[in-house]
This record gives C-alpha cells, sequence and structure tokens, in this order.
C-alpha cells in the first residue's frame, strides 16, 4: 500500500507556486539596497574648500552606495574657498547614486553654496545664510581682493545656474548669488549680490525646509531613528589635503627647485638632488590623487629639466633650449595646480606663488652655491687633501701659475664653466659658483692643477 505524500494534484501544483514565489522573494531581497538597515553618512563640510575636499566626498559617496546607505548628509559651515575643488564636488553631488542632502548649518558661502545647490535636499538652521559667490582675484598687498573679469563671472553663472536647474531650483536666484547684474524683482536690486537668509531661501522655494538640528531634518525626511555615521578622512586623505595645502605645495615646489638647481651646478648626484626629488615627488603624487597632475604634467616637468641639464652641461650661455626648459618646467608645475573651471583669481594666485618659489629656490641656490664651501659643514663635503710634488702629483703649470691675479674678460657666459680672454689668450676657466655673463670682467684668484678660477673684476 502506497502512503500518498500530497492528496493531489491542485496541492502540489499550490505548493509549487508557493516556492517559486518564496525563491522570487529571496532574491529580490537579495538584490535590494541594504537601506532597510537605515544608515546615514554625515560628511562635515567646514572650513577652506580645498581640493583635498574633492576625492573625500567622492569616496564617501560612492561607499554610502554600495553598502546602501539611506542618505549622505553634507553639514555645511563654510565661507567658501577654491572654485575649482567646488565644482569637482558638485559633480560627484550630482553623480552620486545615493541621495544626498545638504543641512546647511550656519552658513553656505560662495563655493559652498554651489556644494550646497548640488545636493537632492537642502535644509538650514535658523539664522542661517546660503550665497555671496562672486569670484574676486587678490589684489596687491595691503589692497583689497578685486572682483574677476566678465568671461570668469559668466562661467560660474552658468555653472551656478546649470545646477540648480539639475536639481529642481530657481536658477535665477542662484546667478543672482553670482553675478551682480542679475535683477529679480522683489529679492535682489542691480549691483548687489544675493544672500538669502533661511525664512528668505524658504519663501523663495530654494531650499526644502528648516531644521533646528540634524535629528529633525532627519525626522522631516523620514529617517528618525536612522543610525548616523560621521564619515572620516582616511590617513592618506589627510596626507593629501596636507600636501595640496597651498603654503606647503609651494615650499615643496621650492626645496625641490632648490634641489636640482644645486645638483645640476655641482658634479656627482648627492642629498641636494635626493632631497630636490622627494620633494617634487611628495608635490606631485598630492595632485595626482586630487586629479590635477596627470602624464602630461609629469612629462612637460621632465621635459623642462633635460632641457636645463642639456644647456648647462652641452651649451655654454643661455639660449633657446634653456629659455624652452624653463617655459617647459614652469608649464608642468602651473598646469598641477589648476583645477576645472579655475577662475583669473584662481590662476593669478597659482602663477604668483609659482614665480615666488621659482624665485626663492634660484636666489637660495646661489646662495648656497657661494656660500656652502666657505662654512665648516661644506669643507666636510669638499675634498681639500694636499697633492704635492713628492707624492708624485704634478701641480699647475708653470704659464697658468703666471695667471694668477691677472685680469681678463669672460668670451662666454660662466655658469661656472666657460672661456675667458686673459692677455690675448683664450682660456678655459671656472667661477667660484656664481653667474658671470660674457663680456664682463673677470680677474683670476688662484689656479688648482688645470683649473683656472676667477671671480668677477671690476669694470
Amino acid at each position: 500500500m502506497k502512503t500518498k505524500i500530497f492528496g493531489s494534484s491542485g496541492v502540489r501544483r499550490w505548493l509549487a507556486v508557493g516556492l517559486l514565489a518564496l525563491g522570487v522573494l529571496s532574491v529580490t531581497a537579495a538584490d535590494r539596497p541594504a537601506g532597510n538597515d537605515r544608515h546615514v553618512y554625515v560628511v562635515p563640510v567646514e572650513g577652506i574648500i580645498d581640493l583635498g575636499l574633492a576625492p573625500f566626498i567622492k569616496r564617501v559617496t560612492d561607499q554610502a552606495a554600495s553598502d546602501g546607505a539611506a542618505a549622505v548628509v553634507l553639514e555645511i559651515n563654510t565661507f567658501g574657498g577654491r572654485v575649482d575643488a567646488a565644482v569637482l564636488i558638485r559633480d560627484a553631488l550630482l553623480e552620486s547614486k545615493v541621495p544626498t542632502v545638504a543641512f546647511i548649518n550656519k552658513r553656505a558661502i560662495s563655493a559652498g553654496a554651489l556644494i550646497a545647490l548640488a545636493s537632492e535636499k537642502i535644509y538650514m538652521t535658523d539664522g542661517a545664510t546660503v550665497g555671496a559667490a562672486l569670484p574676486v582675484q587678490g589684489g596687491s598687498p595691503g589692497s583689497a581682493p578685486q572682483p574677476v573679469e566678465e568671461k570668469t563671472i559668466s562661467y560660474l553663472r552658468k555653472e551656478f545656474s546649470a545646477t540648480a536647474e539639475a536639481r529642481g531650483r530657481p536658477a535665477r536666484l542662484a546667478e543672482a548669488m553670482v553675478d551682480p547684474d542679475v535683477e529679480i524683482a522683489g529679492v535682489i536690486a542691480k549691483g548687489k549680490l544675493l544672500t538669502l537668509t533661511t525664512d528668505e531661501a524658504i519663501e523663495q522655494k530654494l531650499i526644502d525646509g528648516k531644521a533646528a538640528d540634524l535629528e529633525q531634518m532627519l525626522g522631516t525626511l523620514g529617517l528618525a531613528g536612522a543610525e548616523l555615521r560621521t564619515a572620516e578622512e582616511s590617513w592618506a586623505e589627510t596626507i593629501v589635503r596636507f600636501l595640496t595645502n597651498p603654503v606647503v605645495s609651494s615650499l615643496l615646489i621650492t626645496v625641490g627647485l632648490l634641489g636640482v638647481i644645486t645638483e645640476i651646478r655641482t658634479p656627482g648626484f648627492g642629498w641636494p638632488g635626493s632631497i630636490g626629488l622627494a620633494s617634487l615627488g611628495l608635490f606631485f603624487w598630492g595632485h595626482w590623487l586630487v586629479q590635477l597632475a596627470g602624464y602630461e604634467e609629469l612629462l612637460l616637468f621632465g621635459l623642462g629639466v633635460l632641457l636645463l641639464a642639456v644647456e648647462v652641461f652641452a651649451f655654454p650661455g643661455f639660449g633657446v633650449i634653456g629659455a624652452l626648459g624653463v617655459v617647459s618646467l614652469l608649464a608642468g608645475l602651473a598646469l598641477s595646480l589648476l583645477g576645472p573651471g579655475s577662475t583669473a583669481g584662481v590662476i593669478v594666485s597659482v602663477l604668483t606663488r609659482l614665480v615666488t618659489s621659482v624665485l626663492v629656490a634660484v636666489l637660495a641656490a646661489l646662495a648656497l652655491l657661494r656660500f656652502l664651501p666657505r662654512t665648516p659643514f661644506g669643507r666636510k663635503l669638499v675634498l681639500d687633501t694636499g697633492m704635492t710634488a713628492d707624492q708624485g702629483y704634478v701641480s699647475a703649470p708653470e704659464d697658468e701659475i703666471k695667471l694668477l691675479g691677472r685680469a681678463g674678460v669672460a668670451v662666454s657666459p660662466l655658469h661656472p664653466a666657460g672661456l675667458a680672454s686673459i692677455e690675448g689668450r683664450r682660456i678655459d676657466v671656472i667661477s667660484e659658483g656664481e653667474y658671470i655673463d660674457s663680456g664682463e670682467p673677470i680677474v683670476v684668484i688662484r689656479v688648482d692643477g688645470n683649473r683656472v678660477v676667477v671671480r668677477k673684476g671690476e669694470g
């Protein structure tokens, strides 16, 4: 006698349907983003907006999307910063696959306003402000910053406008934050920049609401009780923000160029070159990670160093090759400091920093080459052992010893080696490290073996 497990084919059919439905539900649950755990990432946006902030926010939005976070909240309190950095953050927010919310806790001025506009939702605390994004450039020392030219304002105005349109906000209000020529009846007169308080922003439908604190805002969004995960920079991101700080990056350029110049002007390869290459390596590494420096910038800089080395060792004087080397080197460094959307103010600031760094490096290198050999530390680096005739060494030729104290004229530029005319003879000479132009008077101060050492004489 057989025992029937199922009483009829209908029961088996319904069981099969139930198992199929259970399988579909399990697959759907597995594929559904893990947002049901209701956690929210909170990113503090405080102080100056710099280039290192962009990759940090990009990483957080990607991580939030991958682990199914309910939202990413940017808690903003900033007077602004670099526009190119804000543009990179704006792009990251518009491309984010997880909802983004700007919580303006006190103020979102200038670059901070662009970041807020790029978020899907905007909430402000009582007494907060948003706006005033006119780009400016530094004036002369001691003077106030000056407005930039019209094409820069036009670019940034459209950047704000496009961002507002992408999020369904009034584009005209966003433009009025950048351009004082934008007039909105009943809101802002011509010649004024738009800055809105919390209540004004709500009235103009620029933001989504007001909240006393983060918890109240999350409750308004239906995320009450969600776990808050405050995003923190990794050690690498902290280092990158440090290396891309304007003061630090300028110092790295100065030290790097000082080491390279000193190494080119001295024989062998020693600690100046090592320190210089390490400094430049840190500079380019930091700017590579914030997507400013790339292969093109590295190639330009390397080509510049190569051309300068060829100019020094292969061709006396300073000609086309040396000029091309300087241009290539400066171009590589300048492009590594400029990001997308750089305003005229940023460009002027970058070029000023770069020229200052180069001048300081050149002056420091000249001082180092001139005075280091005379210091106790420098003497330890220079071989100063006497080589006498009774040890088998031959002294300088008699006719060259007679040149000691004689005056002449540099036939070619001396930096430090070159040609000079002394008493009608063309002689290979070397300066003490100073640069002597062709045609300048020189005087022989010593003869070391076959080396005739000179310095600049009186005209």
